[in-house]
């Protein structure tokens, strides 16, 4: 007799889907890189050769240049899972690419995703990216700043907190953990006792130098070819909206009304995935621009599973996924309101619904 888990699918029927749709071909892992980094490059080229032109075409292919970086975004993302390739080097290789390119060090956001993926549902451990408060916690706050937690994390705002995420922050943290060492050094301290908070391993650091060596250079030459301005406004805005829009879509995929979110005593990983966790529903184009990533149900019942087996995944298994959250795209607006949890109910909430005065 099946044992059932939370979310309404077995523990039999977790174990067949991944053993039916999990594992990555590396025929096609290579195929999506190079259907992506090729396109960005020759987008580039464009931008550059046109600018001269009309700033109009060099604004409308810096658009696509977007679409593209969101894509690239997600590809890495799923090499830090492991399952774009089925070679793990390739997986490595491909990943720190995807990283310099979207300005992420993988390794690093690997380790911290990976962090999400083992505790989804349970928002004692993991807030998400924007540090969600409790009801109670919002109470305790004064008016002003319950209206700079709301204006903080308003969608008109999502570019800028896209710049922060992956083009300040990955560049000043490398540069404050290499200031906070030398100080270390230059104080007489042994090398052995050195801790940092924006590294846990010297693993990770190597891969934050690494992937700011890269970027930096391939700017740098870029800027010499196609001028400072050009080049920086080009991507500077692009990996902006990017991130903002990568930041939304993170967003509604774990922030929605009624989404689960329990405390550790009550946690289940499964019901994480079906309860915790929506189905955006995008058009076709959309989805090969986010890798499938609106399939985040599938996603979480196991990140094995490529981006491009989570649609057959899906629609093969209908009737397992019948209490997943649908989210439409003229849902999306209401969805980024609801970020509160209720820790009474194991909800997430919007303000509305929090009944506060």
């Amino acid at each position: 007799m099946e044992v059932e888990t939370t979310g309404g699918i077995s523990r039999q029927q977790k174990r067949a889907l991944i053993r039916e749709y999990a594992g990555g071909k590396n025929r096609i892992g290579l195929l999506q890189t190079l259907t992506t980094l090729l396109p960005l490059a020759v987008l580039w080229v464009i931008a550059i050769l046109v600018a001269g032109q009309s700033l109009w075409l060099t604004a409308a292919v810096t658009v696509i240049i977007t679409l593209f970086l969101v894509r690239v975004f997600a590809l890495m993302h799923e090499c830090g899972h492991g399952s774009l390739f089925r070679s793990p080097l390739a997986n490595k290789l491909a990943g720190f690419a995807f990283g310099v390119v979207s300005g992420m060090p993988q390794y690093v956001w690997s380790q911290h995703h990976d962090y999400h993926h083992r505790h989804n549902g349970n928002w004692e451990k993991y807030r998400g990216p924007l540090s969600t408060l409790s009801v109670d916690e919002y109470v305790l706050l004064s008016p002003s700043q319950r209206r700079g937690y709301w204006l903080a994390r308003h969608i008109a705002l999502a570019p800028i907190g896209g710049f922060i995420y992956l083009i300040l922050n990955p560049r000043i943290n490398w540069l404050k953990g290499n200031l906070a060492f030398l100080v270390h050094m230059i104080r007489g301290r042994p090398f052995a006792d050195f801790q940092c908070r924006y590294w846990k391993t010297w693993k990770e650091y190597r891969h934050m130098t690494a992937n700011n060596i890269f970027l930096v250079g391939a700017l740098v030459a870029l800027c010499m070819l196609a001028g400072t301005g050009l080049t920086l406004a080009i991507y500077t805005l692009s990996l902006s909206v990017a991130g903002g829009v990568g930041i939304m879509l993170f967003t509604v995929q774990h922030n929605f009304e009624n989404a689960y979110a329990t405390t550790t005593d009550k946690w289940s990983l499964d019901q994480g995935a079906i309860e915790g966790t929506s189905f955006l529903v995008l058009p076709g184009w959309m989805n090969w621009f986010t890798a499938n990533i609106g399939y985040h149900h599938v996603h979480h019942l196991s990140a094995a599973i490529p981006n491009y087996r989570l649609v057959a995944c899906h629609k093969e298994n209908l009737g397992l996924f019948d209490e997943v959250p649908r989210i439409r795209l003229s849902q999306v607006p209401a969805s980024l309101k609801c970020l509160l949890w209720d820790r009474g109910s194991g909800r997430i909430v919007s303000l509305n619904k929090a009944a506060i005065s």
